[in-house]
């Protein structure tokens, strides 16, 4: 069977925070995924798959059908191949919107169990996804119970099933991506909440843009292979980027008074519980990576604060495409005015010590 041949992430035109929401996720999937919500045709699908193909490769067991590598695998509950590391593409699953639990979260095999005395696990589409991406389409239409159930799995980095006093368990560390058309109805406050990021996508309103869009995509269609080569280094370097990052990140730095910064935004913009500091935390250390840098900036908080309060503000989610530039600006400008008079006036002390 021919393979689907892939549009390249480079070869995306505009929708410039959707890119960096989805590099950053790669870079470090603890952010929590990203939620893409906009209008049919604004490459929300296209964008999702490009960026599976730019994942680094990962290490599974030879001979496993799912993506664990050899560490993951108990020995009692399935068939861990040969035990032999092997690498093999991140793998991107779609999540159905009929799925079931026992399809999403795996089964127990109770008669096998109760009869024989063994504990056997056909796992299920959150073992697929592990160490790559899962992708909901349409995550709007998706069963409460099940987005309920899959952001648990999620947010924990584990799958856990148990079945009439029989459990079993598996890592289930994956980037989650939710995209979904407004005109179909909004997610619950409390799932969007368990989003890392959110973006809203629109169709472009350059002609010059829009034109390049069509010229890029008829070009794709033509001759897929030119064109995927035209934007091959373009590719590896991301690709270079991403893993150079992924290295980086544990070592960058955002200090006390970021933290503080990173407060105020969320008290200002009255965001509910402390999942939005944690996330702009996070997501403003990855920037910094994403950029080679060790140290994050006030910049770096004020556009986490862009990807990471979209949704969650307590009135009217989504109300604007960004939360309120001006606001934001004033909050990040006082925050440094401050911040220099306090090394200033810190300055003067240790002088007049001397």
């Amino acid at each position: 069977m021919k393979q689907q041949a892939i549009y390249p992430f480079s070869a995306i035109v505009g929708q410039d925070d959707m890119r960096l929401a989805l590099l950053l996720n790669a870079v470090n999937p603890a952010i929590g995924g990203v939620l893409i919500r906009g209008e049919k045709g604004t490459a929300k699908s296209t964008a999702v798959r490009a960026l599976a193909a730019l994942l680094p490769d990962i290490e599974a067991v030879a001979g496993c059908p799912w993506p664990f590598a050899p560490a993951d695998v108990p020995n009692d509950v399935w068939d861990r191949g040969d035990g032999a590391a092997e690498t093999r593409p991140a793998p991107l699953v779609n999540l159905p919107l009929g799925v079931t639990e026992d399809r999403l979260l795996g089964t127990i095999d109770l008669e096998r169990a109760l009869q024989k005395g063994e504990r056997h696990f056909d796992p299920g589409l959150l073992a697929d996804a592990h160490q790559g991406i899962l992708y909901i389409d349409e995550v709007n239409l998706l069963g409460d119970h099940i987005v309920d159930v899959l952001l648990d799995s999620a947010a924990m980095g584990v799958n856990i099933v148990e079945r009439e006093g029989i459990s079993a368990s598996h890592p289930a560390r994956f980037i989650l991506i939710g995209t979904m058309n407004p005109e179909e109805g909004d997610l619950r406050p409390q799932l969007l909440d368990r989003f890392g990021l959110a973006v809203e996508v629109a169709g472009s309103k350059d002609k010059r843009e829009r034109a390049e869009i069509v010229r890029r995509r008829l070009s794709f269609e033509a001759n897929n292979g030119a064109f995927g080569a035209q934007f091959a280094p373009a590719e590896t370097e991301t690709q270079t980027r991403i893993i150079s990052a992924q290295q980086l990140l544990p070592s960058v730095i955002l200090g006390d008074d970021l933290l503080d910064l990173i407060a105020a935004i969320s008290l200002a913009f009255e965001v509910d519980g402390m999942r939005a500091d944690l996330v702009m935390y996070k997501t403003a250390r990855t920037l910094a990576a994403w950029d080679g840098r060790t140290h994050v900036t006030p910049a770096d908080v004020s556009k986490a604060a862009e990807l990471t309060l979209l949704h969650r503000r307590r009135r009217q989610p989504f109300e604007q495409a960004k939360p309120d530039p001006q606001k934001l600006g004033d909050i990040v400008a006082q925050h440094v005015e401050e911040n220099q008079q306090s090394q200033a006036r810190e300055s003067e002390t240790e002088t007049e010590g001397d």
